[in-house]
């Protein structure tokens, strides 16, 4: 071990570094991100026409389509973006400014409430027309090949629309809004999973609901419409046009709970993300390195953009998808388009956005998932109590927003089969994903202070499932709850969605052991839950993925899940051996290794201390996307931007930086090149800031406070 000296230092100020094009784009694809509050914008600029997408979370239709609100253009006669452009993400304000000759645009969202500002500054006088563009301008049929954008999926009625928005032009500005119809996706899922006898006790936040915007264009006056067709969806402008040369937009959304100016924005926005990024940061001087803490820092602030929305940033593009065929070019359709869905959540994939958040020091970010779960486990409680006649929540892994499973994944039931249990042969029985976030909460309280009260209720919920619900199974098969050493047996189980009816999966019991040694408030429980199976491979001790199993129905590895999310086994943990050997030796680990998409191995080399390994997949994971944005990446197994790839990368990246051992000591650089230099501030637990520097191969300087 390297002796550290430990001296305390005074904060230093961090502004990081600007993101620039001096081309322009050619087409959404070539989008750069720009958000605040729970709004997104891809801004481009295309043949000299300012472009931006509007996007906001929660903007969800009667279908479960997360919507997008509408694309924004600027077109200024004289093309002054011509020569001499540049477009510039300022990430120490959070604002993206377009130059050209004689003229400058700030375009950002305001970090407290859903409010976007547009400033545009001339030398002289120009010609300008700004036009709200919409394809949702009439009814939209959904193809067959469109399902995956919607909670339908394969189940997709025909005639099934996506609904025309109201949009109602007046001199100097436009209003829009969407309403949904009474019946929902929410009113067909109740039916199809045989709930509607309680269905007045469900929680519905899709039916009725209406959301949309005002925009603001005082400059500017209305002209009409035309129709037009971008990329591949047809579309109508209403076109306001003005002679400006200084003229500010603003776009209002209906839930704004202030008036604000731009100024008063402005400054509070800037400051904002100032403060935002000395929370923590990482820098290196190292070639290697660099693309990788730059990169790092783009993804970062991207999942700012989304800090205080209701509903969290999603894993399948989070607020900055574009035009689908650019990530699938067998997807001809609208800007609505993703896979796997609006308001569906894949939590195996969600949970990888927020654990990031511990280190960096955003826990006020994390608040929109947990609370998500926090509104959707009324559903989850009465349709435990509606099947089993037992308490607790189930909340299973493809989850609607109103925390039921979604419809088309839920499967086909005949008469007798066991209604709450999905008949899918990916999803079957896993319901262990809840507690990573019931362990986030628990470990938001030790890094950051904030109150576990609220969230008491969802976690002795999740945890009284497991212990209800297999004691419930096991009377089923005969009559003891527990077995010979008073255990419970979790079967069927499944070691997340690869090993399939499962006894015993390690990635359950480490789940139930950590969650309820972390809360510390049922010492019986805790008592009741096996040990975490082993097995040995080529002589070696191994974690297994369970006792025995079925079949291996995906490409995950839950028995690397007690070191990650789990930490039972790891850098200044006991059996380091034993977690090491289940990497390089597990036939089935070895052969899921890999830096795509949600894949962790990135993560697990880094808390095992394999620094080469480490090294390799974090460099892999933070190599550039295939988009204009480097952070854009590829789809993955999901939807580009691949937002769980970003997550997972953000983790592996911190713990090559920063670990602790059970009892809270800090191990610092633990999976770090001592040849490379680098200084970081990260978060720790009890509240600690850390920041450290190892320069040519030793650690000089350490700043706790």
């Amino acid at each position: 071990m390297m002796l550290l000296v430990c001296v305390v230092l005074t904060a230093k100020e961090y502004v990081p570094a600007d993101y620039v094009w001096t081309t322009q784009s050619k087409n959404s694809s070539e989008s750069m991100p720009c958000g605040g509050h729970d709004i997104g914008m891809n801004v481009w600029v295309e043949n000299g026409d300012l472009m931006f997408y509007l996007s906001k979370s929660g903007l969800f239709d009667e279908n479960n389509t997360l919507l997008k609100a509408g694309r924004i253009r600027l077109h200024i006669e004289g093309n002054p973006f011509g020569k001499d452009f540049s477009q510039r993400l300022c990430l120490d304000d959070g604002a993206i400014y377009i130059y050209g000759v004689g003229m400058e645009i700030r375009l950002w969202a305001d970090v407290f409430t859903p409010k976007v500002f547009m400033k545009i500054k001339g030398a002289k006088k120009e010609k300008a027309t700004l036009s709200y563009e919409s394809w949702r301008y009439r009814d939209r049929l959904i193809t067959k090949d469109e399902c995956q954008q919607c909670s339908w999926k394969w189940l997709l009625p025909k005639e099934t629309y996506t609904f025309a928005d109201s949009i109602k032009p007046a001199e100097h500005t436009l209003d829009f809004y969407h309403k949904n119809r009474g019946e929902t996706i929410f009113d067909y899922t109740v039916e199809y999973e045989h709930l509607s006898e309680i269905k007045s006790q469900l929680y519905n936040p899709i039916g009725g609901i209406r959301w949309g915007c005002e925009i603001s264009c005082p400059d500017f006056t209305y002209v009409g419409t035309k129709d037009g067709k971008y990329v591949d969806t047809d579309y109508r402008a209403w076109d306001f046009s003005g002679n400006i040369r200084n003229s500010l937009v603003t776009i209002t959304f209906e839930d704004a709970k202030e008036k604000l100016n731009a100024q008063t924005s402005e400054r509070r926005s800037a400051q904002w993300w100032h403060e935002f990024w000395q929370r923590s940061w990482i820098q290196t001087d190292n070639a290697e390195a660099k693309k990788m803490v730059r990169n790092y820092e783009l993804f970062r602030y991207m999942l700012g953009c989304n800090a205080y929305g209701q509903w969290p940033s999603k894993f399948n593009g989070s607020l900055f998808t574009f035009d689908p065929v650019f990530t699938d070019s067998t997807r001809p359709f609208s800007p609505d388009f993703r896979c796997w869905g609006g308001g569906t959540m894949t939590a195996q994939n969600q949970r990888l956005i927020y654990w990031p958040m511990l280190k960096s020091g955003d826990v006020d970010m994390m608040k929109s998932q947990f609370d998500t779960y926090l509104r959707m486990l009324p559903n989850a409680v009465a349709r435990t109590k509606h099947y089993w006649g037992h308490e607790g929540a189930s909340f299973t892994e493809q989850i609607e927003n109103f925390g039921l499973p979604n419809p088309a994944e839920y499967g086909k039931h005949k008469a007798g089969d066991d209604y709450g249990t999905e008949r899918n042969a990916w999803l079957e029985y896993l319901w262990d994903t809840s507690l990573e976030f019931c362990q986030m909460i628990l470990l938001a309280n030790k890094y950051s202070g904030m109150d576990v009260g609220p969230y008491e209720e969802m976690i002795s919920q999740c945890l009284k499932f497991f212990d209800l619900h297999y004691q419930y199974l096991a009377k089923q098969r005969g009559l003891k709850a527990l077995n010979a050493d008073k255990k419970l047996t979790i079967f069927p189980g499944s070691g997340a969605e690869t090993y399939k009816m499962a006894y015993n999966p390690s990635s359950t019991l480490s789940a139930l052991q950590t969650v309820l040694r972390t809360w510390g408030k049922d010492t019986a429980m805790l008592n009741r839950i096996p040990e975490i199976p082993l097995h040995v491979i080529d002589g070696d001790t191994c974690i297994a993925p369970a006792i025995a199993w079925d079949r291996i129905q995906n490409e995950e590895t839950p028995q690397l899940y007690p070191v990650f999310p789990w930490r039972i086994y790891g850098l200044g943990r006991p059996h380091l051996n034993i977690a090491r050997n289940t990497y390089k030796k597990d036939p089935q680990a070895i052969a899921m290794h890999s830096s795509k998409g949600w894949k962790q191995d990135n993560i697990w080399a880094a808390c095992l201390g394999l620094e080469a390994e480490a090294v390799e997949l974090n460099t892999e994971k933070w190599s550039d996307g295939p988009f204009r944005f480097p952070v854009f990446f590829d789809r993955g197994f999901d939807w580009s931007p691949d937002v769980n790839k970003g997550g997972a990368a953000m983790i592996g990246l911190q713990e090559m930086l920063l670990q602790e051992t059970p009892e809270g000591e800090l191990m610092l650089f633990p999976c770090w090149p001592k040849q490379w230099n680098c200084t970081f501030r990260l978060h720790a637990t009890n509240g600690r800031v850390v920041e450290a520097e190892i320069k040519d191969g030793k650690i000089s300087k350490v700043v706790r406070y």
